[in-house]
């Protein structure tokens, strides 16, 4: 589904500077927050097999059992999810595994920078001036020490007997008239 400039008008109507817009109560980590708990409910909507109030739920085994607490970082800050648990304990969310506590791209993001060279702290500091998010320099360790088996691979993989490699050269020509005298310079 597309979303239209009349969506965008009603949600934008009530912002006036861009803290109403990318504050701590901003319309982006509100929105945010909706949009991770609807997709959390459908899943768990999924997971039962029946709708919320459902009379088909009624003496299945298992039924809706409350919800939980959990923050979750983003990229912009901080957000508190409410996650949907069921009696079997058997709901494994999608969107928020058990156990994470950062919502899609977070991870991306730190090693990014850790291959362009910048160390924990350097990372760490980033985060705290760029987006004013508070990450522990042992969390950025952990992100890293994750993927440093797959780096090991891959720098130890074998190479290839024959990589070919192509130049390209050009020769440009400029002719300049000067009143009367033309110029002709040549770059290589």
């Amino acid at each position: 589904m597309p979303i239209t400039d009349q969506i965008l008008d009603q949600l934008l109507a009530d912002c006036k500077s861009p803290e109403d817009l990318m504050g701590e109560q901003g319309l982006l980590r509100q929105l945010t927050k909706k949009l991770a708990e609807r997709a959390l409910e459908a899943e768990m909507e999924h997971h039962l097999g029946y709708p919320k109030n459902s009379s088909s739920g009624k003496n299945t085994g298992n039924s809706r059992n409350g919800k939980t607490t959990k923050t979750v970082r983003l990229v912009h800050g901080d957000i508190e999810l409410d996650i949907p648990r069921d009696r079997n304990s058997s709901f494994e969310p999608q969107l928020v595994k058990k156990g994470e506590k950062q919502l899609g791209g977070f991870d991306d993001r730190i090693l990014s920078l850790y291959a362009r060279g910048m160390s924990t702290r350097d990372i760490q500091a980033h985060f705290e001036e760029a987006y004013g998010v508070e990450v522990s320099a042992t969390f950025i360790s952990q992100v890293t020490n994750a993927v440093l088996d797959e780096v090991k691979a891959w720098q130890q993989r074998p190479l290839a007997a024959v990589y070919p490699i192509v130049y390209l050269d050009c020769l440009i020509v400029l002719r300049v008239s000067y009143k009367t005298r033309p110029f002709i310079w040549l770059w290589t």
